[in-house]
């Protein structure tokens, strides 16, 4: 039953979405519902090897005329157009110069009305990114375009990068879920057009809650989606297996990659227990993205959580001995049981938590001694 639950709710936002593209309007509103925390792992760590066979796209050209045909896709033009790039294990921004990510996450489609609070006090802390939780409409309030607008712009006012995701299909594993999120941008893509020196597109939370053998596959035609609407930003891809299952990176990286004509995609892995519960896996984990040539972050993790405790220490020595990006999971707002994965006890940031806030923003490797802003802020 809940499965066909999910099957009627990616049915209706994909409806939803082509309804307002035709009229061309959205409302969003405003929304303090307290979230069911969604970092739960179901899966266990590297023991199985994935061996997704898949079906091998031919893209070959029969020279028909067909009416689904897939649009052509102007890759010099959105080459000239692209802001943040990826080359090899490295993200560069606008000017040329590497990028590490130094960030946190920030729920804002649970508490829209936090969003200057919090940006305030992120951008205090020093970070030079936030990651920042969208919904789509299938489970929450869909954010609308004004309302990303709004976000992108405060962003750049206090000179972080904003890195989008929709939060909608954690943990699912139907296809369906996962390219309604990559329709969500090309719906509001006419405040993301532009804005591609500022912005990542994360296109959502921890598709693939299972080593779900589709996951190269799925995130090849949501890609496609986003370069044929005239979307040149960066793609952030998490991992499956609830953002925890790197081997996939390993497997099918290179192929998700090269499915870009742009071959602008970055990966993240989320490490809680499961991922980053000790040196040896965090480094493992890693190593699976940066042997391969591939950028990857740590696009969340925290200090310990319900599947077992995270050598936070280690993992962001490891990401600042080796370029890698991290962002923290979150700045306030966790419920059900783990509230202790706020960062902030205040939404104003007058108030870090002693065992997670604290070595985060103010310990050794944390971001006030680690993060550099983007250049495309300095003046």
């Amino acid at each position: 039953m809940q499965k066909l639950f999910k099957k009627l709710g990616v049915l209706f936002v994909t409806v939803l979405c082509a309804m307002m593209l035709i009229t061309a309007c959205g409302k969003k509103e405003d929304s303090n519902v307290e979230p069911e925390v969604s970092q739960d792992v179901n899966v266990e760590g590297d023991t199985t090897d994935s061996t997704d066979e898949g079906t091998d796209n031919d893209n070959t050209d029969d020279g028909s005329d067909s009416e689904d045909a897939t649009p052509a896709i102007d890759v010099e033009s959105l080459k000239e157009q692209m802001g943040f790039y990826v080359d090899g294990t490295t993200l560069y921004d606008a000017n040329g110069n590497p990028f590490i990510l130094r960030g946190v996450n920030h729920s804002h489609t649970w508490f829209t009305s936090q969003l200057e609070t919090s940006l305030d006090a992120i951008a205090d802390t020093g970070c030079n990114s936030v990651r920042i939780v969208l919904s789509n409409g299938a489970q929450w309030s869909m954010n609308s375009a004004k309302d990303v607008e709004k976000i992108i712009d405060y962003c750049k006012e206090k000179k972080m990068v904003a890195v989008l995701e929709v939060h909608d299909a954690t943990g699912y594993t139907d296809t369906e879920s996962l390219i309604a999120c990559a329709q969500y941008f090309v719906f509001i893509k006419d405040v993301l057009i532009g804005e591609e020196d500022y912005v990542i597109i994360n296109i959502a939370n921890e598709w693939g809650g299972e080593r779900s053998k589709t996951w190269a596959e799925a995130y090849t035609e949501a890609i496609g989606m986003l370069r044929e609407a005239g979307l040149s930003h960066t793609i952030m891809i998490d991992c499956c297996g609830w953002g925890q299952y790197a081997k996939c990176i390993k497997e099918k990286g290179e192929e998700v990659l090269a499915a870009d004509p742009l071959e602008n995609v970055m990966f993240s892995i989320h490490m809680y227990g499961t991922a980053g519960g000790t040196d040896d896996k965090i480094k493992k984990n890693l190593e699976y993205a940066t042997s391969r040539d591939l950028c990857v972050c740590v696009g969340e993790f925290g200090y310990t959580h319900t599947d077992g405790d995270v050598d936070e220490g280690y993992l962001m020595q490891y990401c600042v001995d080796n370029a890698i990006g991290y962002m923290a999971w979150s700045w306030k707002g966790n419920g059900g049981g783990v509230e202790y994965l706020d960062l902030a006890t205040e939404w104003d940031g007058s108030v870090l938590s002693p065992d997670w806030g604290e070595v985060f923003i103010n310990g050794t490797n944390g971001i006030k001694e680690t993060s550099v802003m983007c250049s495309v802020f300095e003046e």
